[in-house]
C-alpha cells in the first residue's frame, strides 16, 4: 500500500498475521523493521508452522524484527544486506505462503549419489587431477559419474589407481595384475573398495621401496 508522508509517497508492507484473530502489522517499505523481517521471513520455507514475531530498539527511533521458531524458540536469520534485492524477496516469501515457491531448503537438497561419492573418496585417496576426471566425463557426454553405467564407472577407477601406480612397476603389466588381486578380487570377495584401493597402495609402496 501507498501513502503520502512529509510529501512522498510512503509505500507500506502488510504483515498478515493469523494468531487468535487476523492482524496486520503494517510498516514502511524501507524501515530496518521491514527490512530485517522480510530477511528472516526469506529463511523460513514453512509457514504453517507457528513464528515469533518479536521487536527489538536500536539507535534513536529505529527498531528492528527478530523472527524466532516458535516450537524451538530458535532465531531465524539472515546475514544483513540493506541493499537486498526487496522485491524479488517479497515475491518469494508469497509464492511460498500460496504454495508455489519456485525455492528448495537446503534441508531438502539430494544426497550424493553413491558413485559420485564413490569417485570422489577414490580420486581423493589416489591425488588423481580432477581436470582429467572431468575429460573423461565430457567425453562420455555426462557431467558426473553416477549417470554413468557401473562397467564405465570401475573403468574409471581401474585409470585412477593404475595412473598412481605407473610410476611404480617398471611394467605396466605388473601394475595391471597387482591392482587386479589386491584390489578387484578383493572387492569381489566382499571388502570394501576404499580400504582395499588403500592396502594396495600401501603395498605397493612397501615393495618399491624393498620393504618385505
Amino acid at each position: 500500500t501507498a501513502k503520502e508522508f512529509k510529501g512522498k509517497d510512503s509505500i507500506k508492507l502488510d504483515i498478515v498475521v493469523a494468531a487468535d484473530e487476523v492482524y496486520i502489522i503494517r510498516t514502511g517499505i524501507e524501515t530496518n523493521f521491514a527490512k530485517t523481517f522480510l530477511l528472516s521471513a526469506s529463511q523460513v520455507y514453512d509457514f504453517s508452522k507457528p513464528l515469533i514475531i518479536a521487536v527489538t530498539s536500536g539507535d534513536e527511533n529505529t527498531v528492528f524484527c527478530r523472527l524466532y521458531d516458535a516450537v524451538t524458540k530458535v532465531r531465524i536469520r539472515r546475514e544483513w544486506n540493506p541493499n537486498a534485492d526487496w522485491a524479488s524477496i517479497i515475491s518469494e516469501i508469497q509464492s511460498r505462503l500460496t504454495g508455489i515457491s519456485s525455492s528448495v531448503p537446503l534441508t531438502q537438497e539430494q544426497p550424493t549419489h553413491p558413485q559420485d561419492l564413490r569417485i570422489k573418496q577414490i580420486r581423493t585417496l589416489l591425488d588423481y587431477p580432477l581436470d582429467l576426471v572431468k575429460e573423461y566425463l565430457q567425453f562420455q557426454d555426462v557431467d558426473r559419474p553416477s549417470l554413468l553405467p557401473t562397467n564405465k564407472i570401475d573403468s574409471l577407477v581401474k585409470t585412477m589407481c593404475l595412473a598412481w601406480a605407473a610410476d611404480k612397476f617398471d611394467n605396466p603389466n605388473d601394475a595391471q595384475a597387482s591392482y587386479q588381486k589386491y584390489v578387484v578380487e578383493a572387492v569381489a570377495n566382499s571388502a570394501d573398495e576404499l580400504p582395499a584401493i588403500r592396502a594396495w597402495m600401501q603395498q605397493v609402496a612397501k615393495a618399491k621401496a624393498g620393504v618385505t
